[in-house]
């Protein structure tokens, strides 16, 4: 197939590039990330088209009072004209456009493709801004919320598009409960590259060795350290727990929640942001992790905790529904329920031996999700939209 990814940036349409491009498809990937940095995702630069004049502005903007939401507009119009003057005159089998910067390319008639595939990274835009507008309210502090403009332009888009790709079934039901039909959104699975997360035999055996022992569990968190991941569901537990837990928090703390952070560093081990390289180790360290997260498209950090044999207890408003079996190795609990929380964990200081074979559970069972893999799907999944299009074109 002929395909053309639209990428303001980078999120995993570089890998996924890279993964479509060995299974022998002619992939070009539209960014404004220069070609040099491309390279090193394992892409050649004869496949890019950068707008790196769009990227170095966005960057200039973002570091500058207000940062780029004040620009947004112009900046997200200004790619989405660039993206169609590239496409233009060219025919694709498939386009797969981000949202927000693909209004002009999805109205310019072009622009040719079998199929217009839209992928949404987080809820549906309304369902997201309502949510962080319940939490803005429940915390009394202002959040980052789309703005009534993107809010529109999202909305334009998602008529626009052939199909819209998102990323966990959370994502999928927000398009149901804002009134879109489920036959026009499709969960898409990420690859996610967790070896290095793996324990070692050693590792969990040290583990399971230390929650037999009766000592504190430790509880981890990653994560940046705001009210959209439930920072501050995340204090009230932290606050009610008790001794018999101690608590680390990797991520960094945005300004809106650094009160919060500062009180809790006075009963967790709060540790700022970190190389993802070091992250493995610290879910090594860990005998549970917690992400109360009020809304996400897909939090790789379950997906990481996952391979790390780590039981989770998180909210279903992620891809906690997807890669967590409720009770089975984690437990799934409503989102602003500190204390659904702490009765998880109160559970698992209490049964310390069905914790113990919880965690051997999840190392025997893990199967890993990787780019080739997800690529394959990708692939079958837009083979099947680009054998309805078609069929639906002959009875017009």
């Amino acid at each position: 197939m002929k395909i053309a990814l639209v990428i303001p940036g980078r999120f995993h349409g570089f890998d996924l590039a890279r993964s479509l491009t060995a299974r022998g498809h002619d992939v070009r990937v539209l960014t404004n990330y220069p070609k040099s940095a491309v390279e090193r995702f394992g892409l050649d630069r004869a496949q890019v088209s950068s707008f790196l004049r769009h990227g170095i502005l966005a960057r200039a903007l973002a570091r500058m009072p207000g940062g780029a939401s004040q620009h947004e507009a112009w900046l997200h119009e200004m790619f989405g004209r660039w993206a169609a003057r590239e496409l233009a005159g060219s025919s694709y089998d498939i386009i797969h456009c981000w949202s927000g910067v693909s209004e002009e390319l999805l109205r310019d008639p072009s622009v040719s493709a079998g199929c217009k595939l839209l992928m949404r990274g987080s809820a549906h835009i309304e369902v997201q801004s309502r949510l962080l507008e319940e939490e803005e309210v429940r915390v009394g502090v202002p959040l980052d919320r789309p703005s009534a403009w993107m809010r529109a332009r999202e909305r334009r888009e998602y008529a626009l598009a052939d199909h819209i790709l998102v990323l966990s079934t959370f994502s999928a039901k927000s398009f149901e409960e804002a009134g879109e039909g489920p036959a026009r959104v499709s969960v898409v699975k990420l690859g996610v590259e967790v070896g290095a997360f793996r324990p070692a035999a050693e590792a969990l055996e040290a583990r399971c060795a230390r929650v037999r022992s009766g000592a504190p569990l430790r509880v981890l968190y990653v994560g940046s350290l705001s009210y959209q991941k439930g920072v501050y569901d995340l204090a009230q537990v932290i606050e009610a727990a008790g001794e018999r837990f101690s608590f680390t928090l990797v991520g960094p703390v945005l300004p809106e929640a650094a009160e919060v952070a500062a009180r809790l560093g006075r009963r967790a081990t709060v540790v700022g942001k970190v190389p993802q390289a070091d992250l493995a180790a610290w879910y090594r360290e860990a005998d549970l992790f917690v992400f109360p997260t009020i809304q996400d498209g897909f939090a790789a950090v379950l997906a990481q905790a996952r391979a790390a044999a780590l039981p989770v207890i998180t909210t279903a408003n992620s891809a906690g529904t997807d890669i967590v079996n409720d009770g089975e190795d984690g437990w799934i609990v409503p989102i602003r329920n500190a204390g659904a929380i702490v009765e998880r964990l109160r559970w698992c200081d209490a049964h310390r031996p069905e914790l113990d074979v919880m965690l051997r559970h999840l190392s025997e069972t893990y199967r890993p999700y990787d780019w080739p893999r997800a690529a394959e799907d990708f692939e079958r999944g837009c083979l099947r939209l680009l054998t309805l299009s078609r069929g639906a074109a002959a009875h017009v």
